[in-house]
């Protein structure tokens, strides 16, 4: 593997909207590689389509008939006769069936073995292959419960425990119980839960430790079994188990421990057989010291950037290469962290409203830049956010020789952003920015659980005033052509803009 170099591939289709997409498709453009993006009636002026070589219509916005489509997206491959494709994340991202039929249909898929992904999904059974291995895995069942067991089995790992659907993710059917009566109230609303919104009706329990922190370890392997690490990030900041603040290195490690957790999640990953990229993620317990392994993310993260940052590595360029069959010819030693890089996801969303979505057209829109700032993202001033997907706008990442450098440098960043016309989390992320939990790395999974981050927020930047004019006419002006010409101009170009990329 020499990175930089030309690969096999010449043509990728990314299975994803949004900014995965455009990061994507950005690798394969330093590359040479040509992109082909698909899209909703909800994404026709997205910025992943107006990126890509070409573009293709997959149908309604929403998902199920469209990027849930697995024999839409063959047929549209097929179409475009790409060699490969990239799932991105979420979606069918870490779908074993999804991936199969790539495989089936000849194309090159960009991710893990269907297998793997098939195995290390199943968190039943991939908590009872880790801790068969000797693998630490967070107390608790291996196998489903049921109402008759529970209380017994959660007395005897000790309260407060967590209840947790088998089949699914995100958060979705998640409770903390600190008592038996707590324990039989959550465990009947997350079995139901986790039947309608994954189909499973499983649910199991696992020791809560309230004052942890998230810890992952990033993995690239290659197809003869050659797996390394990219060192550890520590995703703590987090609201409903999704995180809002990543940081890598963890600061929370000491020398010891992180050798400990990277040899751990390396010896997770060949137990596992991983190939491509993957995240493995445990939980730290600040009171014991000790790790779990809470799960596997067979799939690039959303938190990828700032691995990229401290390593120099483009990880979709790992992932490209190795999906097309080359061998890492990294070693494990040459991989060393430099500095410190920090991410925030800004979202469409108002905190001070229970974090409810906020979709609409973006009226202003100003990005940081300058010195030591990343930002990807997938969208643009005038763009409307559907109500459709995941609210997140963009990430902005900062790197420092020292972790002070990349906080006061992600914080210039976040003051030079600003987006009107929509709700958003930006100063959320400036107010735990400043707090003293997260300057000193003494901060958990709970932080966002302080109230005081919510109090008198501001949840949109203004409208900047433009001179000669009040913003209310600008506002209008933008919203409504003013003449029927201009109205046809603007139809004009959509409709040159769709023929020319589905053509």
């Amino acid at each position: 593997m020499s990175l930089g170099e030309p690969l096999e591939i010449k043509k990728v289709l990314v299975a994803n909207r949004g900014e995965i997409a455009v990061r994507v498709f950005r690798t394969c453009r330093d590359l040479g590689i040509k992109t082909v993006a698909l899209y909703s009636d909800a994404d026709r002026d997205a910025l992943h389509v107006k990126l890509a070589d070409e573009s293709y219509y997959l149908g309604p916005p929403e998902p199920l008939k469209s990027y849930l489509d697995v024999e839409k997206i063959i047929s549209v491959a097929k179409r475009a006769r790409v060699d490969a494709i990239h799932p991105g994340y979420g979606f069918l991202s870490q779908n074993p069936v999804f991936a199969e039929r790539i495989i089936e249909e000849g194309f090159v898929w960009i991710g893990p073995d269907p297998e793997t992904m098939r195995l290390v999904g199943d968190k039943l059974g991939a908590r009872r292959l880790f801790s068969g291995k000797g693998i630490p895995v967070v107390p608790g069942t291996l196998e489903p419960v049921n109402d008759r067991d529970a209380v017994s089995i959660a007395e005897e790992i000790g309260f407060p425990v967590i209840v947790k659907p088998a089949g699914g993710g995100g958060g979705i059917g998640m409770f903390v119980a600190t008592s038996p009566e707590k324990l039989d109230e959550y465990l009947k609303r997350a079995v139901e839960l986790a039947k309608s919104s994954f189909g499973k009706y499983e649910v199991y329990i696992e020791k809560y430790f309230p004052l942890s922190k998230h810890i992952e370890v990033q993995i690239i392997g290659d197809k003869n079994g050659h797996i390394l690490h990219l060192h550890e990030r520590e995703c703590s900041v987090q609201r409903r188990y999704q995180k809002v603040i990543e940081e890598a290195p963890s600061p929370s490690l000491d020398p010891q421990e992180k050798e400990k957790i990277l040899k751990t999640a390396l010896e997770a990953a060949k137990v596992a057989k991983y190939t491509n990229a993957g995240t493995f993620e445990f939980l730290f317990d600040t009171q014991s010291r000790g790790f779990f392994l809470l799960e596997v993310n067979s799939r690039i993260q959303v938190e990828h950037p700032v691995t990229e940052l401290i390593t120099g590595l483009d990880i979709v360029e790992l992932q490209l290469r190795v999906a097309s069959g080359e061998s890492l010819s990294l070693k494990q030693e040459e991989i060393v962290v430099r500095g410190h890089a920090i991410e925030a996801r800004i979202y469409a969303e108002d905190p001070s409203a229970g974090f409810v979505p906020s979709p609409g057209k973006i009226e202003h829109l100003s990005l940081p830049s300058g010195p030591w700032i990343r930002v990807d993202n997938g969208i643009y001033e005038g763009y409307e956010v559907p109500p459709y997907y995941d609210p997140l706008l963009m990430k902005v990442v900062s790197f420092g020789l020292t972790r002070g450098q990349a906080i006061a440098r992600l914080r210039r960043g976040l003051s030079e952003l600003k987006i009107s016309g929509i709700k958003h989390n930006k100063f959320l992320v400036l107010r735990v920015l400043e707090d003293q939990r997260f300057l000193d790395a003494s901060y958990t999974t709970r932080l966002l659980e302080d109230q005081k981050f919510y109090e008198n927020l501001q949840n949109e930047d203004p409208l900047p005033p433009i001179p000669g004019k009040s913003r209310t006419e600008t506002v209008e002006e933008r919203k409504e052509p003013k003449t029927k010409v201009e109205k046809e101009k603007v139809n004009l170009w959509r409709v040159a803009s769709r023929v020319r990329y589905e053509s």
